[in-house]
């Protein structure tokens, strides 16, 4: 899913968007850390948000991408996993992690980002790209609305498993 390594500059906001890879892991990770933070989930071990990226770029099984604003730096990632529809018959994808650290909101670094996951969804021929946010991250929503996402019909259930062993 990553491909080559990449930058392109978002003309309309001079954003540079990049496919992470194993130079980026610092920089992901750091971004990451915020995201989880931001949703107040707490890792033991510091280390591990920057080992599951590093995982998830070697094994391929994700796509991260990371913007960079002129003077403020890498300040927001996209993390994007493959699936399937079934009921379209067609890839779908999940883009599971959308975040822009303080230094850059406003810079349209989260629509940058949003815009790259939609146009790579639609190249390789997904039938859509779902994600999911908190009922009170109305600032996110409204993002997601005012890039054509809808509300869809059905109603998310999760069940959540214990960790018997180690990581797999």
């Amino acid at each position: 899913m990553n491909g080559q390594a990449s930058q392109e500059r978002q003309p309309d906001t001079g954003v540079v968007l990049r496919t992470a890879g194993e130079a980026d892991l610092d920089a992901a990770a750091a971004l990451f850390r915020g995201y989880l933070d931001f949703y107040e989930v707490r890792v033991e071990d510091p280390e591990r948000p920057r080992e599951f990226l590093a995982e998830r770029i070697a094994k391929d099984e994700s796509l991260v991408l990371l913007a960079e604003v002129p003077g403020a730096g890498t300040v927001g990632f996209a993390q994007v996993y493959r699936t399937f529809s079934s009921l379209a018959l067609r890839p779908a994808w999940i883009l599971s992690d959308l975040y822009v650290a303080l230094a850059g909101r406003r810079t349209g670094a989260a629509t940058a980002l949003l815009r790259e996951v939609l146009r790579r969804a639609a190249a390789a021929g997904a039938a859509a790209v779902q994600l999911e946010t908190a009922y009170d991250n109305h600032v996110a929503q409204g993002l997601y609305e005012a890039e054509g996402f809808v509300r869809d019909e059905f109603h998310i259930y999760v069940h959540e498993l214990k960790v018997l062993e180690g990581p797999a």
